[in-house]
């Protein structure tokens, strides 16, 4: 089954009720955080270091939910405090899910997503920083992402193909939904999972793709295969990742089904290396949100070996991170959100995935990026 929807920019940002002018927005108090969570991360060229996540309001979701962002300038040894880059409106339009990614030219792309219950209003949006190693950040107006569909958010980084074409991973429903989410049981509508396709460096996008999978699912991924394909994994509470393939670069994609990789339901990273190699940040032996650890095929996923423990305790979550040019890996992910509430990350090198042990003499582990007072 696939969609074919076509909507410019523009148009996506004249159409949406959702872009409000900056006197509507809720005033936000970041000293007051109760909760936070949900992490993302980019590295620039010149070695800064962008960490995204949100807060804001009792809880996630909330109407108050706003989205953040930090960085460092000396390899992650200090981090600046949070910063709003989008907040929420009066009308009950949170924001939320941020994601930063580093384009081909260099623009950092801070990309999140709205969601108002009462009006059944979702979309994906973005701000553009030229800049991203400028002091201080100075972000793009906020525009629209433009998927002409009811509800549609997305979680993870785009995708850039050997053919040069972006791919967004998306999550999306084709009726109105009067809630935060749907498709989390089988009473629900359920949500599909297609790709964002931008041949024109993120001027336009178009939706492709409607994959279905066990609920509760979100927060797909895509990998480009060394054979040509395109291999989608979605996130389910079914205890595996479901995946879907790609012939077509992301046109078509074949019924969705379960894979072998084991998930407690919770958000995974997957990334190709500049070796080849494939990484994946997981749950580790399907023991809930505990043991993230990171993993290593060289087998295009069909087989993954030990791997790297890089957090054993309880409420870790929600990786997500990149390969720099000189071969170290950082990755982002919480704890204890309503808790301690800790942003942290992870530095390791290939080898050290390899080997499940730190050889290369860099692994640091557990560095607290933020955390609540």
């Amino acid at each position: 089954m696939k969609s074919h929807l076509r909507i410019s920019l523009l148009l996506s940002f004249l159409l949406s009720g959702l872009v409000h002018a900056q006197d509507s927005s809720v005033t936000i108090n970041l000293a007051e955080r109760s909760w936070q969570g949900i992490p993302g991360l980019e590295r620039t060229a010149k070695g800064r270091l962008l960490v995204t996540w949100f807060s804001g309001g009792p809880k996630e979701p909330a109407p108050e939910n706003t989205v953040l962002i930090c960085y460092s300038d000396d390899a992650g040894k200090t981090f600046t405090e949070p910063e709003i880059v989008a907040k929420p409106t009066k009308d009950g339009t949170r924001c939320y899910d941020p994601t930063p990614w580093i384009d081909p030219q260099g623009r950092l792309w801070y990309i999140f997503s709205r969601s108002n219950r009462k009006t059944a209003q979702h979309g994906v949006f973005a701000r553009i920083c030229d800049d991203p190693d400028s002091t201080p950040l100075k972000f793009g107006e906020e525009f629209r992402v433009g998927y002409d569909v009811p509800f549609a958010f997305r979680m993870n980084k785009v995708t850039v193909l050997s053919s040069g074409e972006w791919l967004m991973p998306v999550t999306f429903a084709k009726e109105p939904v009067y809630d935060w989410q749907t498709g989390r049981n089988d009473k629900e509508q359920p949500s599909l999972h297609g790709v964002g396709i931008s041949t024109d460096a993120g001027k336009s996008w178009q939706l492709f793709g409607a994959v279905e999978s066990k609920p509760w699912a979100l927060e797909n991924m895509i990998t480009e295969l060394k054979d040509g394909r395109l291999w989608m994994l979605i996130r389910t509470n079914s205890g595996v990742l479901w995946e879907s393939f790609s012939t077509d670069k992301g046109r078509t994609w074949s019924e969705g089904k379960p894979s072998k990789i084991k998930s407690p339901g919770s958000r995974f990273f997957i990334r190709r290396l500049a070796s080849g190699n494939l990484l994946l940040v997981n749950h580790y032996r399907f023991q809930g949100r505990s043991h993230l650890t990171a993993q290593l095929s060289t087998d295009e996923g069909e087989t993954w070996n030990e791997g790297l423990l890089l957090d054993e305790r309880s409420g870790v979550s929600y990786p997500d991170g990149v390969e720099d040019k000189e071969g170290l890996i950082w990755i982002t992910y919480d704890r204890d959100r309503g808790g301690s509430g800790e942003i942290l990350m992870a530095k390791f090198r290939e080898e050290d995935v390899a080997a499940g042990k730190d050889v290369s003499g860099q692994v640091q582990l557990k560095q607290v990026i933020n955390r609540l007072n």
